[in-house]
Order: C-alpha cells, then sequence, then structure tokens
C-alpha cells in the first residue's frame, strides 16, 4: 500500500508564495515520475508541472517562470514552490506519482487526497 500526503496549502494574497510538499510512505521501492495537478470548481483537472526521476521537469505554460518542482529521492518527497500567485492559481492541488512496490511489481498510479490554495486579490 502507498500513501502520498500533501501539505503546505492555504490562504495567500495575490502575489505570495506557496511550497507544497507531497511525501510518499508506504511499501516503496521507487518513484518514477511525480506530478502536481490541480482542480478548480468547475473546471477538470490540470497538469501543473511534472518531474521524471532523473530530475527532468515540465511546467504548464500558466506557471512558467514563477512555479519549480524538485524532488529528493531519499526522502520519497517532491516539492512546488509557488510564487508570484495569482487569484487564477486557485484551485485544489492533486499529488500523483507512478510507483513500484517490489523489484518485480510494474508501477502502480497514485494520487494524494489534495491540498488546497486559496489566492485572493
Amino acid at each position: 500500500q502507498v500513501q502520498l500526503v500533501e501539505s503546505g496549502g492555504g490562504l495567500v494574497q495575490a502575489g505570495g508564495s506557496l511550497r507544497l510538499s507531497c511525501t510518499a510512505s508506504g511499501s516503496i521501492f521507487s518513484i518514477n515520475a511525480v506530478g502536481w495537478y490541480r482542480q478548480a470548481p468547475g473546471k477538470q483537472r490540470e497538469l501543473v508541472a511534472k518531474i521524471t526521476s532523473g530530475g527532468v521537469t515540465n511546467y504548464a505554460d500558466s506557471v512558467k517562470g514563477r512555479f519549480t518542482i524538485t524532488r529528493e529521492n531519499t526522502k520519497n518527497t517532491v516539492w512546488l514552490q509557488m510564487n508570484s500567485l495569482k487569484p487564477e492559481d486557485t484551485a485544489v492541488y492533486y499529488c500523483n506519482a507512478d510507483v513500484k512496490t517490489s523489484r518485480w511489481a510494474n508501477y502502480g498510479n497514485y494520487w494524494g487526497q489534495g491540498t488546497q490554495v486559496t489566492v485572493s486579490s
């Protein structure tokens, strides 16, 4: 069993910053790509940023230059540093990861429970 736990969300004024973290726990052999997604009310869930096990990153155009995704493999943790936040960044942010629970297992895809980010104007 694998759990992804997000933290770091909250209420911030426009222009402010937040740092989200996602920590994986449980039966973990290796973690491949990890992504941050967000879902605003009435909208589809969208990819915000993703990082491979080797540290290659990609970002949604709407957050490029403002958000940074990093990871520490020894801690099974991924962070999303969010700067220059805008009201349109308001959403529930979810962590998603491809995790292998043993050497012989296939990668399974897991989601966290989400953390609310609210940016006031």
